[in-house]
């Protein structure tokens, strides 16, 4: 039984371990960018939120002339569904003043923004964020 005369066909290790190499570096290149887009996805959903719940904080000054005694719809971000990556939380509502803030937890802790605020002006920090 010779083989000789038989052409064989097939994948060498060398080439395996080749195309191994190169998907890991595409790997290693695309995974760190791909974690920072969803990083900044779920802070756009965040700071959508804190906008929202400031219209709230709005509509409820109108009916009470006061912010005093507000009680947020929601405190999480995503506001439905699934797990939330931002805590919310109204502080310092006074008849005047409020200040709504966003802490990140879970996989969402090591965002560069970390804590986002939002007061009765609108003004958001930090700054770079919004």
């Amino acid at each position: 039984m010779s083989f000789s005369g038989k052409k064989q066909t097939g994948v060498t290790l060398i080439e395996l371990m080749i195309v191994i190499v190169i998907v890991a570096i595409i790997v290693a290149i695309a995974y760190p960018s791909y974690l920072t887009q969803v990083q900044q996805t779920r802070r756009a959903n965040a700071q959508a939120d804190l906008v929202e719940l400031a219209a709230y904080m709005e509509r409820f000054y109108t009916e009470n002339f006061t912010y005093a005694g507000a009680a947020l719809p929601y405190n999480t971000s995503p506001k439905s569904g699934g797990q939330s990556f931002y805590n919310i939380a109204l502080g310092n509502a006074t008849a005047t003043t409020y200040t709504l803030t966003a802490t990140p937890q879970g996989p969402q802790v090591g965002d560069a923004c970390g804590n986002m605020t939002i007061n009765q002006r609108g003004q958001g920090t930090p700054a770079n964020c919004w």
